[in-house]
């Protein structure tokens, strides 16, 4: 059982959470998610920000909300029961998403949403792990039921697989110097807390380089992707979900961090470009894109919702739409 957090026992769910570019992806989603009995997925529900102004807006919409981490999804029910039946919340990896719709009672569906990353709920929390400006016991599990947690890897990791963690989910140049520190503070004693980990990380960077950024940002979002097996999952959910949509439904994917948003640019952008062989001179129904973006790049929160709510700065969003069902 997951214990629950009783400050947020009776807390306001939209007073904890401001959804990003929520404007943005309401116009995004809005035609497909405006039909008669349209449903749309919300395969990161998180605290049902984004869930809550779908239903509000489109009164003959059922939303599908997605979620591995129970105590946001616990919030999240609060805030969507006014909305009854029309709010359908599923307890699993985005991943799953099939799986969910099905669970659901439906075999296709008009619109999906990702908003990506780690929830203001679990950087809030400092039991969570996930924030290095908090000391906590180093956990960082998004479902804290089941899986190793950012302790363990640290505990047991040999210094090769830290450094490949740190290098491809944090992007980190120091990720050779910090992988030795960590293994030689561990013969000393395990590394069970945030704040030690900071302090490990501080001593191991050189002079010339702490001045310029926070030397345990990359390493944490690192260890936080290794954790919860995110890069993985969505590599598996974006396609999945893509094959779900009916014609002229729609997918928004908001990323927080590079690695994501490259993914995601690479898989819409493949599947909106033409399949005909070089030459061909008449392309062929079967070769014409399956989708069409909707977003020239990727659009970003506008400057005064970064100066409003500072989680929006690093966001990417990313669109497209259905224009030909798969052969």
């Amino acid at each position: 059982m997951i214990a629950t957090n009783d400050r947020l026992g009776s807390a306001d769910p939209a007073a904890l959470h401001t959804p990003v570019m929520l404007e943005r992806c309401l116009e995004l989603l809005a035609p497909a998610a405006s039909r008669p009995g349209a449903v749309v997925v919300d395969a990161t529900l998180g605290m049902g920000g984004h869930a809550a102004a779908l239903l509000e807006a489109h009164p003959g919409l059922t939303v599908v909300g997605v979620d591995r981490d129970a105590e946001a999804q616990r919030l999240a029910a609060r805030r969507l029961a006014p909305f009854g039946p029309r709010a359908v919340l599923v307890h699993a990896v985005y991943d799953e998403i099939a799986d969910a719709v099905r669970g659901a009672g439906f075999e296709r569906i008009d619109g999906v949403l990702f908003d990506l990353g780690v929830s203001s709920l679990q950087l809030d929390e400092a039991d969570r792990g996930f924030a290095y400006a908090q000391d906590a016991p180093l956990d960082m599990r998004m479902d804290q039921g089941s899986g190793e947690t950012a302790a363990d890897i640290l505990r047991t990791a040999p210094e090769g697989r830290l450094r490949a963690i740190f290098e491809r989910y944090g992007e980190e140049p120091l990720a050779g110097r910090y992988a030795r520190a960590i293994v030689e503070a561990r013969a000393e004693e395990p590394i069970e807390r945030s704040g030690r980990l900071v302090e490990i990380l501080q001593r191991a960077t050189p002079a010339a380089v702490s001045g310029k950024r926070h030397p345990a940002k990359r390493v944490f979002q690192a260890l936080r992707v290794e954790v919860n097996g995110e890069l993985a999952a969505l590599e598996r959910a974006i396609p999945a979900a893509l094959g779900l949509l009916n014609l002229g439904g729609r997918i928004a994917v908001l990323a927080y961090q590079s690695l994501e948003d490259r993914l995601v640019k690479r898989e819409l952008q493949a599947r909106s470009r033409s399949t005909a062989p070089a030459g061909l001179p008449v392309e062929l129904p079967e070769h014409r894109p399956e989708f069409a973006l909707l977003t020239r790049g990727a659009e970003v929160a506008s400057e005064a919702e970064r100066e409003r709510n500072p989680r929006a700065i690093p966001a990417r969003l990313r669109a497209a739409e259905r224009v030909r069902e798969a052969a």
